[in-house]
């Protein structure tokens, strides 16, 4: 006797429906795989374990049996990722960025550890902040997770400079001379600009001060060259989720890209942190689709030649991701919904943030944005102290632009929102727009 699923398949249809033919998805932390990710997850690793590392000649590494053939996969997934960033280290077993995150944490602070970070309204990602994992691992207990207040956990925000988007360098230094901290943690949520990881990332090496970059947003992004290269900056780790700019499956990474004596330093941290850490079995079936995206990103090269036809993109999509976002920025605002960073040209990654108190702040307009199917998240902006009822939207075109729009299109979209936001019905515009962007790109 089978189980009637008929009820979820119709949910399933649905959804597929609607957001990958009609709804223009503009969530900057959702991207659309391609077929051939999707194709691979479907298999018999979906429930099986391999804790450990992949086992080597007659080296067991792992703590099950019966993994062979995903220690090939594992290790494949580990040095292509490798190749890719052109890193020295590399653990592909994170199952997502914030697993990424807080394996560092917890394989690397402590109890009253200092760290310095971005604050939350200056775009840093919440596992940054004193309630996420970061917070709460330098927490001793009696301590507060309010900063400021009397016996505070030791967290520090990244100064910045007076447009709020961008880190002060100089003044960063001068507080980490000032501090002494365990841990400086770059990266956002809401990442327009790159940060200054050169300059800061050498005088932390100085006072033997390690640097986290998290590059959960522009993981892809780095990949193909278009934003910035922290790891050949300086920064000791990097983390990343391998599901937005870097449109493969939900999982995360840990790269790192140090000498013999700083892997010896460093490196268990990270590894010591994923496992036992931050997760048991890592999902197992999701490893072959990271391998055929890092594939798909990466330069068509001997090694596929001769067994493949995959075209070189990774470069192409990052870099139309970046002008499609600027187009969408400069678009809106010269329509008279201000976009922020004017001065600055928007944005240098794919998204934008979107300044809305007066049509209702950025919980209303998302509701409105929705009911016409474009699909956005509320967000903070620098001068915004309640997380839920801020001013701003954020919105990304990494999806869209995988599905073949351009800077034009991205005008009769900016036009569309605009009119959206003011409470005009646009809905079936916005499914004919979309209805010509069904057919992916970039796979």
């Amino acid at each position: 006797m089978t189980v009637n699923i008929s009820d979820i398949e119709d949910i399933i249809a649905q959804q597929n429906k609607w957001r990958q033919t009609q709804a223009i998805n503009l969530i900057a932390s959702e991207n659309t795989p391609s077929e051939a990710v999707r194709g691979v997850q479907n298999s018999d690793f979906m429930g099986r374990y391999a804790e450990g590392h992949p086992n080597k000649g007659d080296k067991v590494n792992r703590y099950y049996q019966g993994t062979r053939y995903i220690d090939e996969i594992e290790t494949m997934a580990q040095q292509e990722i490798l190749d890719l960033f052109d890193a020295k280290q590399a653990d592909v077993r994170p199952i997502s960025g914030n697993a990424a995150n807080t394996a560092i944490a917890l394989g690397f602070l402590r109890g009253g550890d200092t760290i310095i970070a971005n604050s939350t309204d200056a775009g840093g990602h919440i596992s940054h902040g004193a309630v996420g994992v970061f917070g709460r691992r330098i927490q001793n207990r009696g301590q507060s997770l309010k900063t400021g207040s009397p016996n505070s956990i030791n967290l520090h925000y990244l100064p910045l400079t007076p447009d709020h988007y961008h880190v002060d360098a100089r003044k960063t230094i001068e507080l980490i001379d000032q501090l002494s901290p365990q841990l400086v943690i770059m990266g956002k949520s809401l990442f327009l600009f790159p940060e200054p990881v050169s300059e800061v990332a050498a005088y932390c090496k100085t006072r033997d001060v390690p640097l986290l970059y998290d590059g959960a947003h522009v993981l892809g992004l780095i990949a193909g060259g278009q934003f910035q290269s922290p790891l050949h900056e300086g920064a000791t780790w990097m983390t990343g989720s391998t599901h937005k700019t870097f449109p493969g499956p939900q999982r995360g990474v840990i790269l790192g890209n140090m000498d013999a004596e700083t892997e010896k330093k460093y490196w268990p941290a990270a590894d010591r942190g994923v496992f036992p850490g931050s997760s048991s079995n890592h999902h197992l079936h999701s490893l072959p689709a990271l391998v055929v995206a890092t594939r798909e990103m990466k330069k068509f090269g001997r090694e596929y030649a001769a067994q493949s036809e995959m075209k070189k993109f990774g470069r192409e999509y990052a870099a139309q991701i970046v002008r499609n976002a600027q187009a969408l920025g400069s678009s809106l605002d010269e329509l008279g919904t201000p976009v922020e960073a004017r001065d600055f040209g928007y944005t240098r990654s794919h998204m934008i943030a979107v300044n809305v108190p007066q049509w209702g702040g950025g919980v209303e307009v998302a509701k409105r944005l929705e009911a016409n199917d474009i699909i956005v998240n509320y967000n903070m902006i620098p001068g915004d102290t309640d997380p839920r009822n801020p001013s701003g939207l954020r919105i990304g075109v990494l999806e869209m632009t995988r599905f073949g729009m351009d800077e034009r299109a991205m005008g009769e979209l900016a036009q569309l929102i605009h009119e959206a936001i003011r409470s005009k019905d646009v809905k079936p515009q916005v499914n004919a727009l979309r209805g010509r962007f069904v057919e992916m790109k970039y796979a």
